[in-house]
């Protein structure tokens, strides 16, 4: 890992690090300390997410044009304004505009950190990068949500005001990080085409060469499905399901989601070993199936009868389950999108599959909160289905992949081929092992 990659990753973990200080305590934040009613506390978190869907969609163009640098910085400082005014926010008007600033800020500095990791990265080394930023941002998290816990107290504003300060430096510390990072620039910004634009069958840019990228735009469909099924339902519907259906103490819910945070923690660089040199098609079917398992966990934990004590442990157990395939995920979807895209588009395509995220996690607690109150079995058996429909799509979208696009293990073993090949052999030798392999990106 460079010294770029390593600043990167660093600005990476202290953002998070400075999320998870606020993230859970948002709703009783606004709701109750600052008693402006459940009401105007959904509203809040309606546009931390609705100010991400307006701003994605031109986030992409400026970062192919400008750079991602000049994008996350100022991502960066107006999410830290963001944070300090939700932190004396005393108005529904404030609160309001607070979330707004600060749901666009942390929106446009997803797409903006991918991108600095691609440019900073090679096909062979992408996936680990990625699993790394997932690792660290889930750590980042963790530690800030525990941290937070200790400092906030119901009774005392001022220790809510404390949080989203902390936050907002975290923010500042990552746009002064960001600044010392000396990025490779890209030929095709310097006005030379990359191979990656020829290779993309002069479509042109913007969102018309995206929409006529079949493989992309299954990619689309499979990440929207992905965190519908999963993170569109951790805080609304499997949490209703869990205490309506499985009668848990809503304090579980704690404990689950730390569950769930240790296992990437844990098992991230052990999953990564065994992912990386496979099939990216075939390790997010395989993530399909692990998360049908913990639905049916989940089913066993709400309908099937047992006692409290094992619905408690198998509703932990599910969230555990999502983890694993989490853990499984970070190395392949994110390297994917950046691996598709053309060298002129990568910050467009990042944003677009970003967007698609956000739409996600919009819809899946508008669908999932009431079905997990009150539908327990169509509920289970909704999202299993989904889960299995990750399987099927995953595989699908395989048949329209490359070889290395699939599986870019095979760039490191193509170049041992040539390395080991004597000077006097013909160059058709080579030609068996290059259509094999298909265009090297």
């Amino acid at each position: 890992m460079g010294a770029a990659m390593r600043r990167i990753q660093a600005g990476n973990a202290l953002s998070a690090f400075g999320l998870g200080f606020t993230v859970p305590y948002l709703y009783v934040y606004v709701a109750q300390v600052r008693d402006l009613g459940a009401g105007t506390a959904g509203a809040v978190l309606a546009v931390f997410a609705m100010a991400a869907l307006v701003v994605l969609p031109f986030t992409g163009r400026v970062i192919d044009r400008r750079g991602p640098l000049p994008v996350l910085v100022g991502g960066a400082m107006l999410a830290s304004v963001g944070a300090l005014a939700m932190g004396v926010s005393g108005s529904v008007p404030a609160a309001v505009l607070s979330a707004t600033l600060l749901g666009a800020g942390t929106a446009v500095m997803q797409p903006a950190l991918a991108t600095m990791i691609v440019w900073c990265s090679s096909p062979t080394t992408r996936t680990r990068a990625f699993a790394t930023q997932f690792f660290l941002a889930n750590l980042g998290l963790g530690v800030g949500g525990l941290i937070g816990g200790q400092l906030v107290d119901e009774s005392r504003p001022g220790s809510f005001t404390l949080l989203f300060s902390i936050e907002a430096v975290m923010f500042l510390v990552l746009a002064g990080i960001a600044l010392t990072v000396r990025l490779p620039r890209p030929a095709v910004l310097a006005g030379a085409a990359g191979p990656r634009d020829a290779a993309s069958g002069g479509r042109g840019g913007g969102m018309r060469a995206l929409l006529s990228h079949r493989a992309m735009l299954q990619l689309c469909v499979l990440g929207f499905v992905l965190f519908f099924a999963c993170y569109g339902q951790f805080e609304s519907g499997l949490a209703a399901y869990g205490t309506e259906a499985a009668g848990i103490d809503p304090s579980t819910l704690g404990i689950a989601l730390a569950a769930n945070t240790a296992v990437i923690v844990i098992a991230q660089f052990v999953v990564l070993r065994l992912v990386e040199r496979r099939k990216r098609s075939r390790v997010i079917a395989a993530v399909g199936l692990i998360w049908a398992l913990a639905w049916v966990v989940a089913g066993y934990a709400g309908l099937g009868h047992g006692s409290q004590m094992v619905a408690t442990v198998a509703f932990i157990s599910t969230y555990a389950l999502f983890g694993l395939g989490e853990a499984m995920l970070s190395p392949t979807v994110a390297p994917l999108v950046a691996d598709l895209a053309p060298a002129s588009m990568v910050g467009q395509y990042n944003s677009a599959f970003a967007l698609v995220k956000q739409l996600a996690l919009a819809v899946g607690p508008a669908v999932g909160g009431p079905m997990g109150a009150a539908l327990h079995g169509p509920y289970i058996v909704t999202f299993v289905l989904f889960s299995l429909g990750i399987t099927v799509l995953a595989l699908r979208l395989g048949r329209q992949l490359t070889p290395v696009q699939d599986q870019p293990s095979l760039v490191a073993a193509s170049r041992v081929v040539v390395r080991h090949q004597p000077e006097t052999e013909p160059e058709a030798a080579l030609a068996p092992t290059r259509r094999q392999l298909g265009p090297v990106r």
